[in-house]
């Protein structure tokens, strides 16, 4: 955890007495992650394989929250616990260690927590979870309580439980071909800008009609595959300009290449390249990416820097292992600002590319690299 990131906010400026209390709202499955990293190869059947680096943390939409919450926003996050010592700890490290709101978060008593196992090698990852899905809760989320005196749950299969999210500035939906999720409209009725990603299409059609709560969303942050496939063009920036006619903005990620994005209200495009560093672990950097397009929106930043600053942040991730352990604070990107500028083979026009950061940063930082916090699920006092 980040527990050394200077108090930034950079929605202070904004910040009015009216204001919602939550800066983003965003639900889904939390997992237990666990991380091998410094693998040389995939493992090899019939054999045992040592990793020289090893993490845990919470995983999956606990991602995002974290990268959200570690850039000063107040994060709010409706999600099922199991209340083993796994669901203990991802609540601890959420709720204390990171700031996180979870009133709108529940215990389930007798489910146990989903787990997703990472190993990283060779710039890539596999992943091998186990889980189920959380049955549904029995009242209103927010009335009966969070913790170990949750109410028992209903059996019902269905456990999308925020129907009355918080009202906040933005909302996260991961959306799904065929499926609506009703707090979407809710959310977008009380004043929240909708940010949106979505996952590869199983069905294999690839019709943006099937994604009905993509007409209340403000932005669209599909990777190029998926971007190219829903819009029937094959070149990632076509389908960005396409995606501009269905929503307020499209992002479409490069990998490699940056990212490239559309103002469809005002026609205006953007693409920034990918900053070039050594990955040791990709685990997350999506979502850290969608943190920072986030918070630039938020913010008002010009549509270039949402785009530089979301890159940078995913960047920074990658350098480290594990998902939400590696979403970086503002000390790191301090850092990595002030190492940044010294080094003597850097292009004065690719450092003005992020002049921006000047006005937040703190004027003194802690050197490159910094320290993490220990990676594991905790030590006795």
């Amino acid at each position: 955890m980040s527990t050394d990131t200077p108090g930034i906010d950079p929605l202070l400026a904004l910040r009015a007495p009216q204001d919602p209390a939550c800066d983003v709202f965003l639900t889904g499955t939390v997992f237990l992650d666990i991380i091998f990293t410094g693998l040389d190869s995939a493992p090899v059947r019939g054999t045992e394989s040592w990793a020289r680096g090893m993490g845990s943390s919470p995983g999956g939409v606990a991602n995002m929250a974290t990268a959200l919450a570690r850039l000063g926003l107040h994060t709010s996050l409706a999600a099922a616990f199991g209340d083993d010592h796994y669901g203990e700890y991802c609540w601890d490290a959420l709720e204390q260690g990171e700031g996180i709101d979870l009133s709108m978060s529940r215990t389930v008593p007798g489910w146990h927590s989903p787990v997703t196992v990472s190993m990283a090698y060779e710039g890539e990852r596999t992943m091998v979870s186990h889980g189920h899905e959380a049955p549904a809760p029995s009242a209103v989320p927010g009335q009966a309580g969070a913790g170990p005196t949750e109410t028992a749950p209903t059996t019902a299969p269905d456990p999308a439980f925020p129907q009355c999210p918080p009202r906040a500035r933005a909302a996260i939906a991961s959306l799904v071909p065929g499926r609506s999720e009703p707090w979407v409209a809710t959310a977008a009725r009380h004043g929240a800008l909708i940010f949106a990603d979505v996952g590869w299409d199983e069905t294999g059609r690839w019709d943006l009609d099937a994604l009905p709560d993509l007409a209340h969303c403000e932005a669209f942050l599909p990777n190029a595959a998926e971007a190219m496939r829903y819009t029937r063009t094959d070149c990632p920036r076509a389908a960005a300009h396409a995606l501009a006619e269905r929503v307020p903005l499209a992002v479409v990620t490069l990998g490699a290449e940056g990212a490239y994005a559309v103002d469809g209200r005002t026609g205006a495009a953007a693409q920034v390249p990918a900053i070039e560093v050594e990955a040791l672990d990709p685990t997350g950097a999506g979502d850290v990416f969608v943190a920072g397009f986030v918070t630039g929106t938020l913010a008002d930043w010009p549509l270039a820097d949402r785009l530089a600053f979301a890159g940078l942040t995913a960047a920074l991730s990658v350098q480290e292992f594990g998902g939400s352990l590696s979403a970086p604070g503002w000390a790191e990107i301090a850092a990595w600002w002030q190492r940044i500028r010294t080094l003597d083979d850097q292009d004065p026009t690719a450092l003005e590319r992020y002049a921006f950061l000047e006005e937040l940063l703190p004027t003194t930082a802690r050197p490159w690299p910094l320290r993490r916090a220990v990676p594991t699920i905790g030590f006795r006092q």
